[in-house]
Protein backbone atom coordinates (compact mmCIF):
# COMPACT_ATOMS: atom_id res chain seq x y z
CA UNK A 1 0.00 0.00 0.00
CA UNK A 2 3.14 2.29 0.83
CA UNK A 3 4.94 4.43 -1.93
CA UNK A 4 7.07 1.72 -3.27
CA UNK A 5 9.87 4.14 -3.39
CA UNK A 6 9.60 4.93 -0.16
CA UNK A 7 10.01 1.41 1.01
CA UNK A 8 13.04 1.13 -1.27
CA UNK A 9 14.54 4.76 0.48
CA UNK A 10 13.95 3.35 3.61
CA UNK A 11 15.48 -0.15 3.09
CA UNK A 12 19.04 1.69 1.70
CA UNK A 13 18.82 4.11 4.42
CA UNK A 14 18.93 1.47 6.99
CA UNK A 15 21.32 -1.04 5.98
CA UNK A 16 23.38 1.74 4.37
CA UNK A 17 23.95 -0.48 1.40
CA UNK A 18 22.38 -0.62 -2.10
CA UNK A 19 23.49 -4.31 -2.36
CA UNK A 20 21.92 -4.75 1.35
CA UNK A 21 18.74 -3.42 0.48
CA UNK A 22 18.80 -5.16 -3.02
CA UNK A 23 19.06 -8.77 -1.05
CA UNK A 24 16.47 -7.90 1.36
CA UNK A 25 14.02 -6.58 -1.01
CA UNK A 26 14.32 -9.18 -3.52
CA UNK A 27 15.14 -6.86 -6.01
CA UNK A 28 18.29 -6.47 -8.48
CA UNK A 29 20.77 -3.78 -7.15
CA UNK A 30 19.79 -1.56 -10.26
CA UNK A 31 15.93 -1.32 -9.93
CA UNK A 32 17.32 0.09 -6.30
CA UNK A 33 19.36 2.49 -7.97
CA UNK A 34 16.04 3.34 -10.45
CA UNK A 35 13.73 3.68 -7.46
CA UNK A 36 15.96 6.03 -5.52
CA UNK A 37 16.61 8.52 -8.44
CA UNK A 38 13.06 8.18 -8.91
CA UNK A 39 12.40 9.29 -5.31
CA UNK A 40 15.36 12.05 -5.40
CA UNK A 41 13.91 13.67 -8.61
CA UNK A 42 10.03 13.93 -7.29
CA UNK A 43 11.67 15.84 -4.35
CA UNK A 44 14.07 17.35 -6.30
CA UNK A 45 17.16 17.04 -4.30
CA UNK A 46 19.97 14.60 -3.32
CA UNK A 47 18.60 12.25 -0.40
CA UNK A 48 21.99 9.88 -0.16
CA UNK A 49 25.45 10.53 -0.34
CA UNK A 50 27.45 7.55 -1.64
CA UNK A 51 31.41 7.19 -0.86
CA UNK A 52 33.83 4.63 0.75
CA UNK A 53 31.72 1.92 0.22
CA UNK A 54 29.04 3.36 2.52
CA UNK A 55 25.82 5.34 2.18
CA UNK A 56 24.85 8.09 4.22
CA UNK A 57 21.82 10.31 4.67
CA UNK A 58 21.83 14.16 3.46
CA UNK A 59 19.93 16.61 5.51
CA UNK A 60 16.85 15.93 3.40
CA UNK A 61 17.28 12.19 3.25
CA UNK A 62 17.05 12.59 7.35
CA UNK A 63 13.93 14.38 7.00
CA UNK A 64 12.44 11.65 4.10
CA UNK A 65 13.67 8.81 6.64
CA UNK A 66 11.95 9.92 9.93
CA UNK A 67 8.76 10.26 7.84
CA UNK A 68 8.99 7.41 5.83
CA UNK A 69 9.19 4.97 9.16
CA UNK A 70 6.37 6.55 10.13
CA UNK A 71 4.42 5.86 6.98
CA UNK A 72 5.49 2.44 6.73
CA UNK A 73 4.69 1.84 9.93
CA UNK A 74 1.30 3.01 9.59
CA UNK A 75 0.80 1.63 6.18
CA UNK A 76 1.67 -1.66 7.73
CA UNK A 77 -0.72 -1.63 10.77
CA UNK A 78 -3.22 -0.58 8.04
CA UNK A 79 -3.16 -3.76 6.26
CA UNK A 80 -2.97 -6.03 9.07
CA UNK A 81 -6.12 -4.31 10.48
CA UNK A 82 -8.02 -4.59 7.33
CA UNK A 83 -6.92 -8.56 6.82
CA UNK A 84 -8.04 -9.48 10.49
CA UNK A 85 -11.64 -7.99 9.70
CA UNK A 86 -11.92 -10.99 7.31
CA UNK A 87 -10.22 -13.40 9.78
CA UNK A 88 -8.01 -14.95 7.30
CA UNK A 89 -4.21 -14.57 7.13
CA UNK A 90 -2.32 -13.55 3.94
CA UNK A 91 0.48 -12.44 2.86
CA UNK A 92 4.68 -12.94 3.12
CA UNK A 93 6.16 -14.06 6.31
CA UNK A 94 9.82 -14.18 6.35
CA UNK A 95 11.56 -16.31 8.91
CA UNK A 96 15.19 -16.99 10.23
CA UNK A 97 16.04 -20.43 10.61
CA UNK A 98 19.41 -22.03 12.06
CA UNK A 99 20.66 -25.44 9.77
CA UNK A 100 19.35 -27.80 11.46
CA UNK A 101 15.78 -26.39 12.44
CA UNK A 102 15.79 -25.69 8.66
CA UNK A 103 16.57 -29.21 7.98
CA UNK A 104 14.70 -31.19 10.19
CA UNK A 105 11.90 -29.52 12.22
CA UNK A 106 10.60 -26.68 9.54
CA UNK A 107 9.51 -28.36 6.81
CA UNK A 108 6.86 -30.04 8.97
CA UNK A 109 6.00 -26.77 10.85
CA UNK A 110 5.59 -25.33 6.94
CA UNK A 111 3.06 -27.83 6.13
CA UNK A 112 0.94 -27.85 9.16
CA UNK A 113 0.78 -23.75 9.27
CA UNK A 114 0.11 -23.56 5.46
CA UNK A 115 -2.48 -26.31 5.46
CA UNK A 116 -4.52 -24.54 7.88
CA UNK A 117 -3.63 -20.72 6.39
CA UNK A 118 -3.01 -21.73 2.94
CA UNK A 119 -3.00 -17.32 1.70
CA UNK A 120 0.17 -17.00 3.83
CA UNK A 121 3.88 -16.90 1.81
CA UNK A 122 6.49 -17.77 3.84
CA UNK A 123 10.05 -16.78 2.34
CA UNK A 124 12.84 -18.66 4.80
CA UNK A 125 16.15 -17.79 5.41
CA UNK A 126 19.23 -19.77 6.46
CA UNK A 127 21.81 -18.87 8.30
CA UNK A 128 23.26 -19.68 12.23
CA UNK A 129 21.48 -18.97 14.97
CA UNK A 130 23.41 -15.49 16.11
CA UNK A 131 22.76 -13.88 12.41
CA UNK A 132 18.81 -15.08 12.79
CA UNK A 133 18.62 -13.11 15.80
CA UNK A 134 20.57 -9.87 14.71
CA UNK A 135 18.50 -9.67 11.61
CA UNK A 136 15.15 -10.37 13.94
CA UNK A 137 16.17 -7.98 16.15
CA UNK A 138 16.82 -5.20 13.00
CA UNK A 139 13.32 -5.86 11.73
CA UNK A 140 14.72 -7.88 8.94
CA UNK A 141 12.69 -10.95 9.39
CA UNK A 142 9.69 -11.57 11.25
CA UNK A 143 10.14 -14.57 13.20
CA UNK A 144 13.45 -16.40 14.09
CA UNK A 145 13.96 -20.40 14.53
CA UNK A 146 17.33 -20.68 16.62
CA UNK A 147 18.85 -22.79 18.80
CA UNK A 148 20.03 -20.51 21.05
CA UNK A 149 17.89 -18.24 23.61
CA UNK A 150 18.45 -14.17 23.41
CA UNK A 151 19.12 -12.26 26.13
CA UNK A 152 18.72 -9.47 23.36
CA UNK A 153 16.01 -6.49 25.38
CA UNK A 154 14.31 -5.82 21.96
CA UNK A 155 13.38 -9.54 21.74
CA UNK A 156 10.83 -11.84 23.05
CA UNK A 157 12.75 -15.49 23.18
CA UNK A 158 10.21 -18.18 23.19
CA UNK A 159 11.31 -21.62 24.49
CA UNK A 160 9.46 -24.29 22.56
CA UNK A 161 11.26 -27.83 23.43
CA UNK A 162 14.78 -29.10 23.61
CA UNK A 163 16.93 -31.53 22.08
CA UNK A 164 19.82 -33.93 23.06
CA UNK A 165 23.13 -32.43 21.33
CA UNK A 166 25.57 -35.90 20.40
CA UNK A 167 28.82 -36.73 19.22
CA UNK A 168 28.49 -38.23 16.03
CA UNK A 169 31.03 -40.47 14.26
CA UNK A 170 31.02 -43.39 11.66
CA UNK A 171 30.03 -46.95 11.97
CA UNK A 172 34.15 -48.67 12.71
CA UNK A 173 35.13 -44.95 14.28
CA UNK A 174 37.43 -46.26 17.32
CA UNK A 175 34.72 -44.09 19.27
CA UNK A 176 31.37 -45.52 17.95
CA UNK A 177 31.34 -48.49 20.42
CA UNK A 178 31.23 -46.04 23.58
CA UNK A 179 27.96 -45.90 25.40
CA UNK A 180 28.62 -41.46 26.62
CA UNK A 181 31.74 -39.33 26.01
CA UNK A 182 33.45 -36.68 28.48
CA UNK A 183 35.36 -34.08 27.44
CA UNK A 184 38.74 -35.45 27.97
CA UNK A 185 37.52 -38.54 26.08
CA UNK A 186 38.06 -36.55 22.83
CA UNK A 187 40.84 -34.95 23.08
CA UNK A 188 42.83 -35.67 20.03
CA UNK A 189 40.57 -37.00 17.71
CA UNK A 190 39.97 -34.80 14.87
CA UNK A 191 36.74 -32.46 14.94
CA UNK A 192 34.64 -30.57 12.53
CA UNK A 193 33.13 -27.83 14.12
CA UNK A 194 30.44 -25.54 13.21
CA UNK A 195 31.06 -21.96 12.24
CA UNK A 196 31.55 -19.24 14.17
CA UNK A 197 28.47 -18.02 15.54
CA UNK A 198 26.63 -21.22 15.39
CA UNK A 199 24.59 -21.91 18.90
CA UNK A 200 25.81 -25.26 18.84
CA UNK A 201 29.49 -24.51 18.29
CA UNK A 202 28.96 -22.19 21.53
CA UNK A 203 27.16 -24.78 23.38
CA UNK A 204 30.34 -27.52 22.86
CA UNK A 205 32.54 -25.07 23.63
CA UNK A 206 30.87 -24.28 26.70
CA UNK A 207 30.63 -27.97 27.75
CA UNK A 208 34.34 -28.58 26.68
CA UNK A 209 35.39 -25.88 28.65
CA UNK A 210 33.24 -26.38 32.06
CA UNK A 211 34.65 -30.08 31.38
CA UNK A 212 38.11 -29.13 31.66
CA UNK A 213 38.77 -28.86 28.12
CA UNK A 214 40.34 -25.87 26.66
CA UNK A 215 38.45 -25.31 23.17
CA UNK A 216 41.46 -23.89 21.94
CA UNK A 217 42.80 -27.01 22.16
CA UNK A 218 41.28 -28.98 20.10
CA UNK A 219 41.89 -31.13 16.88
CA UNK A 220 39.55 -28.99 14.46
CA UNK A 221 39.84 -29.90 10.96
CA UNK A 222 37.21 -28.15 10.15
CA UNK A 223 34.90 -25.52 10.61
CA UNK A 224 31.67 -25.56 8.32
CA UNK A 225 28.19 -23.56 8.27
CA UNK A 226 26.41 -26.21 5.97
CA UNK A 227 24.99 -28.92 8.35
CA UNK A 228 24.87 -31.81 5.58
CA UNK A 229 28.71 -31.21 4.62
CA UNK A 230 29.62 -31.86 8.28
CA UNK A 231 27.03 -34.68 8.08
CA UNK A 232 28.85 -36.06 5.00
CA UNK A 233 32.77 -35.39 6.31
CA UNK A 234 31.87 -37.63 9.04
CA UNK A 235 30.62 -40.18 6.95
CA UNK A 236 33.74 -40.20 5.07
CA UNK A 237 35.81 -40.49 8.44
CA UNK A 238 37.14 -37.22 8.55
CA UNK A 239 36.63 -36.72 12.09
CA UNK A 240 33.73 -36.67 14.88
CA UNK A 241 31.37 -33.90 15.15
CA UNK A 242 28.64 -32.46 18.16
CA UNK A 243 25.21 -32.30 16.18
CA UNK A 244 21.58 -32.42 17.48
CA UNK A 245 20.16 -35.39 17.86
CA UNK A 246 16.81 -34.31 15.28
CA UNK A 247 20.11 -35.28 12.15
CA UNK A 248 20.50 -38.84 13.37
CA UNK A 249 16.47 -39.63 12.74
CA UNK A 250 17.04 -38.76 8.94
CA UNK A 251 17.00 -41.72 6.98
CA UNK A 252 19.92 -40.37 4.83
CA UNK A 253 22.07 -40.18 7.51
CA UNK A 254 22.21 -44.49 8.39
CA UNK A 255 25.95 -44.93 8.69
CA UNK A 256 26.61 -42.64 11.86
CA UNK A 257 26.39 -43.55 15.41
CA UNK A 258 25.57 -41.07 18.07
CA UNK A 259 26.81 -41.00 21.51
CA UNK A 260 25.51 -38.90 24.80
CA UNK A 261 28.50 -36.81 26.47
CA UNK A 262 28.78 -36.96 30.18
CA UNK A 263 27.27 -35.08 31.16
CA UNK A 264 24.63 -34.77 28.46
CA UNK A 265 24.16 -31.63 26.74
CA UNK A 266 21.07 -30.34 25.21
CA UNK A 267 19.97 -27.23 22.62
CA UNK A 268 17.35 -25.57 23.21
CA UNK A 269 14.25 -24.70 20.18
CA UNK A 270 13.85 -21.37 20.53
CA UNK A 271 10.84 -18.44 18.66
CA UNK A 272 12.15 -15.34 18.28
CA UNK A 273 10.02 -12.08 17.52
CA UNK A 274 10.39 -8.46 18.16
CA UNK A 275 9.44 -6.54 21.11
CA UNK A 276 7.14 -4.52 19.05
CA UNK A 277 4.25 -1.66 20.06
CA UNK A 278 2.49 -2.84 17.62
CA UNK A 279 2.95 -7.08 15.70
CA UNK A 280 1.06 -7.99 12.72
CA UNK A 281 -1.42 -10.75 13.74
CA UNK A 282 0.11 -13.21 11.25
CA UNK A 283 3.75 -12.67 12.79
CA UNK A 284 1.99 -14.08 16.65
CA UNK A 285 0.18 -16.36 14.91
CA UNK A 286 2.70 -18.10 13.43
CA UNK A 287 5.26 -17.50 16.19
CA UNK A 288 2.36 -19.37 18.66
CA UNK A 289 2.00 -22.02 16.11
CA UNK A 290 4.98 -22.63 16.09
CA UNK A 291 5.72 -23.01 19.71
CA UNK A 292 2.71 -25.30 20.56
CA UNK A 293 3.88 -27.83 17.75
CA UNK A 294 7.27 -27.93 18.85
CA UNK A 295 6.29 -28.00 22.74
CA UNK A 296 4.08 -31.00 21.45
CA UNK A 297 6.23 -32.73 19.13
CA UNK A 298 8.69 -33.66 21.80
CA UNK A 299 8.73 -34.50 25.49
CA UNK A 300 11.40 -31.87 27.10
CA UNK A 301 14.51 -34.04 28.73
CA UNK A 302 15.02 -33.94 32.52
CA UNK A 303 18.75 -32.70 32.43
CA UNK A 304 18.51 -29.32 32.89
CA UNK A 305 22.39 -29.02 34.59
CA UNK A 306 23.87 -28.80 30.70
CA UNK A 307 21.02 -26.46 29.39
CA UNK A 308 21.95 -22.57 29.54
CA UNK A 309 19.27 -20.40 31.47
CA UNK A 310 16.96 -23.89 31.99
CA UNK A 311 14.99 -25.01 35.05
CA UNK A 312 14.58 -28.26 35.66
CA UNK A 313 10.84 -28.65 34.20
CA UNK A 314 12.31 -27.14 30.88
CA UNK A 315 11.05 -23.57 31.03
CA UNK A 316 12.78 -20.74 30.70
CA UNK A 317 13.80 -18.81 34.11
CA UNK A 318 12.49 -15.76 34.25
Amino acid sequence: MADRRLQVFHAVARHGSFTRAAETLYMTQPAVTFQIKQLEEQFNTRLLDRGHGRVTLTPAGEIVFAYAERILGLSDEMETRIAELTDELTGVLTIGTSQTIAGYWLPMLLDAFIKKHPRVVPRVFVANSENIENRVAAHELDVGLVEKQSDDPTLECTLACQDELKVIVRQGHELASATSLKATDLQGFPFVDRDPGAAIRALAEDFFRRNGVAPETLNRRGELGSLPSILHLVKQGFGFAIVANAALNDYNNRGLVGISLEPRLFSSLNVLVPKDRFRARLHSTFAEFAVNMFSNMQVKPQAPAEVTGLTQSGVADS
